[in-house]
């Protein structure tokens, strides 16, 4: 995005934003607050990224066909649930709206040597999600940290049918680099796929965000990262992106937590 000044990259990330609240003293009334930030005057992010015992709250303030979409997370921090259990709360979150499920891997098992782990996993939870439902697949890039094992799990979610690569929960020490970025979006090429990636943890500012578009552009093409191709997930990347599109920002903004 080097070619694009600040105001187009915002408006751009706004498009891809999924608004995110995943506190674990998450609110209603924040859920609340969270539909209607998501809907800005200069467009809305691309969905709302909440726990699933909010799912059916947001569906009700949002209703059906909104521009802007609702994604929850299943296995979510840890990747340790039974593949059965994850599925059930796919499942269950997609009966209540959920239009885009994100799923943790069992990293753990990954980093243990077991690949059929992640890929029952993906394939299951991939069986959950018909129709217009997307997966997004998590691979923990922070916790595999080897760029080869990075790489075979982005191959594997893949293969098993992930409708995006996804970098982190946030929930970790490290979340989204730009170093697993690129290894996963020349995997997304390498498969001949349309699979979409969305960096999500530590992405805090306008700034922040230019880059990792800039690195999709290089290793795509410019015109690749849409909403169905690109998301962030981030939590404070909205109120910069705000900033920039109301001419308003004083400092650019340092990269946060999720």
């Amino acid at each position: 995005m080097n070619s694009h000044s600040n105001r187009e990259t915002a408006a751009v990330a706004l498009s891809l934003l999924d608004l995110t609240n995943l506190r674990d003293d998450c609110t209603e009334a924040q859920i609340d607050a969270l539909c209607a930030r998501a809907q800005t005057p200069y467009g809305t992010s691309a969905a709302i990224c909440i726990w699933p015992r909010f799912v059916a709250q947001a569906r009700n303030i949002l209703g059906t066909g909104h521009a802007v979409r609702i994604a929850t997370v299943v296995n979510l921090p840890s990747g340790d649930m039974e593949v059965a259990d994850v599925a059930a709360e796919a499942r269950e979150a997609i009966a209540d709206g959920a239009d885009e499920i994100d799923l943790v891997i069992p990293y753990r098992k990954l980093l243990a040597g077991n690949e059929k782990a992640v890929t029952d996993m993906v394939r299951a939870v991939r069986a959950e999600c018909a129709g217009p439902v997307l997966l997004k697949v998590i691979i923990e890039t922070g916790e595999l940290k080897d760029a080869a094992l990075i790489r075979r799990a982005s191959e594997l979610a893949i293969e098993a049918g992930a409708d995006f690569i996804k970098t982190s929960t946030g929930k970790v020490a490290v979340n989204a680099t730009l170093e697993a970025a690129d290894i996963m979006i020349r995997t997304i090429r390498e498969s001949g796929r349309k699979v979409g990636f969305k960096p999500s943890g530590g992405i805090g500012s306008v700034t922040d965000a230019a880059l990792y578009l800039s690195l999709a552009e290089t290793i795509m093409t410019p015109d690749w990262a849409m909403p169905s191709t690109f998301r962030f997930g981030a939590s404070d990347l909205l109120d910069d992106i705000l900033a920039v599109l109301s001419g308003t920002q004083s400092a650019p903004a340092a990269a946060s937590g999720y």
